[in-house]
């Protein structure tokens, strides 16, 4: 069901400071920040050869990212983001199997705008995942 690692996503408390440490410190290329208010998010994407990081910070006090920050203060790791072929099919699949969608289960446009929903962490041994659909 699952296909390549998208990306891996870590919440920061400041995004200028986050894409300096990796730019910076690390070399990495660095995409232009994007918001995406409908996820609570602004956020941009350090492109490695084998996959991305995704950097965000929450927009407002309401995005889940500053909940997460509250108990992270420095940030840290947030999800991880698999890819899948069809979402509607292994949505409908991992339900079947007892596997919670988060929020009314239906998938949302994504920051690469394609469709994503997110899973449940306490049903994958506490990690947030985040299902992408890709072509």
């Amino acid at each position: 069901m699952i296909g390549r690692l998208n990306h891996v996503a870590i919440a920061v408390p400041n995004l200028e400071s986050a894409v300096a440490l990796y730019r910076d410190m690390l070399g990495a290329e660095v995409s232009d920040s994007q918001s995406l208010p409908e996820h609570g998010v602004r956020l941009v994407f350090v492109d490695l050869p084998n996959t991305r990081i995704e950097l965000m910070e929450p927009l407002g006090e309401k995005s889940p990212i500053a909940a997460f920050l509250e108990k992270n203060g420095r940030g840290g790791i947030h999800h991880i983001c698999y890819e899948v072929k069809d979402i509607a099919i292994s949505s409908a699949e991992l339900v079947a199997k007892g596997a919670r969608v988060l929020g009314d289960g239906k998938p949302r446009k994504g920051a690469h705008g394609n469709p994503v929903l997110f899973l449940h962490p306490a049903d994958f041994l506490g990690t947030l995942v985040e299902l992408e659909e890709v072509g």
